[in-house]
């Protein structure tokens, strides 16, 4: 089975950047979407960008104009890459991958934190 693995989290200051990317095991077919979600301690997992397989992009109004969604790199299926980074953007980043013929593949998640 195909598995995700996201890489690229860790701590970082106020106003600091980070880029995650997400690379797959395997051959993943028929991709519609790809995208990245977040979870913060004691909150549900939220949107934070999503890029389709024709290049739309989709973003959170929180991180508009801070965080960019990109795909067909070399290294990896998708990466984001987060600036501007505020406290609350801390928390657990997982990738998603949205197929037509298979239920949804998930990453096991990489922590971001940002702090002083």
């Amino acid at each position: 089975q195909v598995q995700l693995v996201e890489s690229g989290g860790g701590l970082v200051q106020p106003g600091g950047s980070l880029r995650l990317s997400c690379a797959a095991s395997g051959r993943i077919f028929g991709i519609v979407a790809m995208g990245w979600y977040r979870q913060a301690p004691g909150k549900q997992r939220e949107l934070v960008a999503t890029i389709t397989s024709g290049g739309t992009t989709n973003y959170a109004d929180s991180v508009k104009g801070r965080f960019a969604i990109s795909r067909d790199n070399a290294k990896s299926l998708v990466d984001l890459q987060l600036s501007s980074l505020k406290p609350e953007d801390t928390a657990v980043y997982y990738c998603n991958v949205q197929t037509l013929i298979a239920p949804d593949y998930w990453g096991q998640g990489t922590q971001v934190t940002v702090s002083s």
